[in-house]
């Protein structure tokens, strides 16, 4: 019987080329995960949103929407705004309701989208306030080509505004 000799050169290439292999593998798995997790992301209404101005077009604020996951109800609160020159830096929601909790409060900070049920891809059945006219409207949001489409409603009329994913700092 012959006795199989491997030198040490040949062994060593071996494990090279499997380390190798192994790292290829562990570079496409991640990549796959990277783009499932960014699908995943660019479809979820959860995140930071910016709102802009149907006037004059500029950005007005930031939206940052999550769920509650005790009640799986979907919110939003402001957490920036994005105030134009010789304006209050520290608006409040002076025409809401006055039996509401949120008139006179200040709107950065405040939660201006409550209660949203999940449909399917879409989030409705809940409210959404205007804190500059004070109105609250019913709501329906979704997703739409990586952008929010917030609409806001009163019987069968409604205006849709288009939010977009925020990325700077808040």
């Amino acid at each position: 019987m012959k006795k199989l000799i491997i030198p040490l050169s040949m062994l060593l290439y071996f494990v090279f080329a499997l380390s190798i292999s192994a790292q290829n593998t562990q570079k496409t798995d991640t990549t796959q995960e990277k783009q499932i997790t960014q699908k995943v992301q660019k479809d979820s209404v959860e995140g930071y949103w910016k709102t802009i101005d149907d006037v004059t077009h500029k950005p007005k604020s930031v939206v940052k929407i999550w769920i509650d996951h005790k009640t799986g109800k979907l919110f939003g609160k402001i957490v920036k705004l994005f105030i134009q020159p010789g304006k209050n830096p520290n608006p409040v929601c002076d025409k809401c309701d006055k039996d509401d909790p949120r008139y006179n409060k200040k709107v950065l900070g405040m939660t201006i989208i409550t209660n949203m049920v999940r449909d399917g891809k879409k989030w409705n059945d809940g409210e959404i306030l205007d804190p500059k006219k004070g109105k609250v409207y019913d709501c329906k949001l979704w997703v739409e080509n990586g952008k929010l489409q917030v609409r806001g409603y009163i019987l069968f009329f409604y205006r849709t505004q288009t939010w977009l994913r925020y990325k700077g700092k808040i």
